[in-house]
């Protein structure tokens, strides 16, 4: 079911920012989202950038010691939210950095607010072509541990993330 929601041109221009992977100044690269948190606008009729949900890569080290766990602070407990997560990993074989589409919708939401992020997700997706990792979570408990997300990333293969090694 599609709910016609549509997806607000900052949304996108944010995507292709944080998907596109140039060779940055170092000014510029500290101004490259790290993180972003997207919701529907008040009449439901956009999906757009919720304002001061964002990690940039320069606050990382700086103001964000654990950009993941900062990420997750930024997602509500009784609300639905889509986020971009720039994850930084490590593999027994390589280093990666790759995009991660986050479809939050805690149990805690209401159901009108779960149908409609569930029907409007498809419209969003559409416009971020080239995600290879989508992750739809609903707990807390679930989206606190790093080593789920690194379970989207590769499984058994990724030994760290954002730097941090993972338990085995």
């Amino acid at each position: 079911m599609a709910s016609g929601v549509m997806v607000s041109d900052d949304v996108i221009k944010v995507f292709n920012d944080m998907k596109v992977r140039h060779q940055l100044s170092p000014e510029e690269a500290k101004k490259r989202k790290k993180a972003v948190v997207f919701c529907l606008s008040e009449d439901k009729k956009m999906i757009i950038l919720e304002p001061g949900k964002e990690i940039l890569q320069g606050d990382v080290g700086c103001n964000v010691d654990d950009p993941y766990k900062a990420f997750v602070k930024m997602l509500p407990r009784n609300d639905c939210r889509y986020a971009l997560y720039d994850a930084l990993y490590e593999t027994k074989e390589t280093k990666k950095e790759d995009l991660v589409f986050v479809f939050w919708a805690p149990e805690e939401a209401s159901l009108k607010s779960k149908m409609i992020y569930a029907s409007s997700k498809d419209a969003i997706k559409k416009r971020f072509p080239g995600i290879k990792h989508e992750w739809q979570t609903n707990t807390f408990e679930d989206i606190n541990d790093p080593c789920n997300l690194a379970e989207k990333l590769g499984g058994s293969t990724v030994i760290s993330l954002e730097g941090k090694t993972l338990k085995s």
